[in-house]
């Protein structure tokens, strides 16, 4: 990755506030260790949820024509309220400064598009996953490709540098044929016009691709890299974090969350999520 793209400043920024969320939490821990409320309790108290999302990350947080905030995570908000009995405050945030949030308690969770990572399991916990976050490979329904073994002799088109490309080179059969493409949209463009067969993107390229309803629609053939969503807590909330994984699991369960999938993705949830 090139250290100076955005996701790269972006991602250095991210580890420098989480190090300090990390030193501020071993002061508190030791400065007040009684003065933190529990977050349950806070919550029913109040009758409001109030959660950190995203706005400029479609599917999964934007803003529709009104101003209005929507996408995977927006629902998720307002599904684990619902399952609480309260209302839900939603709060914008930035890939940056959505754990600060977190730690500075201006939000009670974050649903954010979060990805578990050691770095971040240092300053706060994390629910089970409730959005799959994934690079793969996608085709239409008539390409029987499920392992990677299946693209020799295939032609599969990627966005030069991305992470699918460098994965792809590194595993493909000798007889793949890859076809690099400066852009995300080069590299969309090329498989609903037939250059190529199969695309390696990220799950949520494809579901943008799937919003336009093309002639030839892309289905999930296998993984390359998974990195589903969890909902983000503050240390030490265990009756919310009980709570949360509780409502997502029902949501699993009763189809509540596959329609989720469906209405943003374009995409059954995977059943090993």
């Amino acid at each position: 990755m090139n250290a100076h793209t955005p996701f790269a400043k972006a991602r250095r920024r991210e580890l420098a506030l989480l190090a300090m969320a990390v030193i501020g939490i071993v002061t508190c821990v030791f400065a007040m260790p009684s003065a933190r409320a529990d977050g349950l309790e806070e919550i029913r108290k109040f009758s409001v949820l109030k959660v950190a999302v995203p706005q400029d990350f479609p599917p999964f947080g934007t803003v529709d024509a009104d101003l209005l905030l929507q996408g995977y995570d927006i629902d998720m908000a307002r599904l684990i309220a619902d399952g609480l009995g309260v209302k839900v405050e939603l709060v914008p945030v930035t890939s940056a400064n959505r754990i600060p949030f977190l730690i500075a308690r201006k939000v009670h969770l974050v649903v954010s598009s979060l990805g578990r990572t050691s770095d971040r399991e240092q300053v706060i916990d994390f629910s089970i996953a409730y959005a799959p976050f994934f690079n793969g490979v996608f085709g239409p329904a008539g390409q029987k490709v499920n392992t990677v073994q299946d693209l020799a002799g295939k032609t599969i088109g990627v966005t030069r540098g991305a992470v699918e490309d460098l994965e792809i080179t590194r595993i493909a059969p000798s007889t793949t044929t890859i076809k690099r493409f400066e852009d995300n949209s080069g590299t969309l463009l090329a498989f609903i016009s037939g250059q190529v067969e199969l695309i390696a993107t990220g799950n949520i390229v494809a579901a943008a691709i799937l919003a336009k309803n093309p002639p030839i629609r892309p289905e999930v053939k296998f993984l390359i890299r998974s990195s589903p969503c969890h909902v983000g807590l503050n240390k030490g909330e265990m009756r919310l974090l009980d709570a949360v994984n509780a409502i997502i699991t029902r949501a699993r369960a009763d189809g509540s969350l596959n329609a989720i999938a469906r209405k943003w993705l374009g995409a059954e949830l995977p059943k090993d999520l």
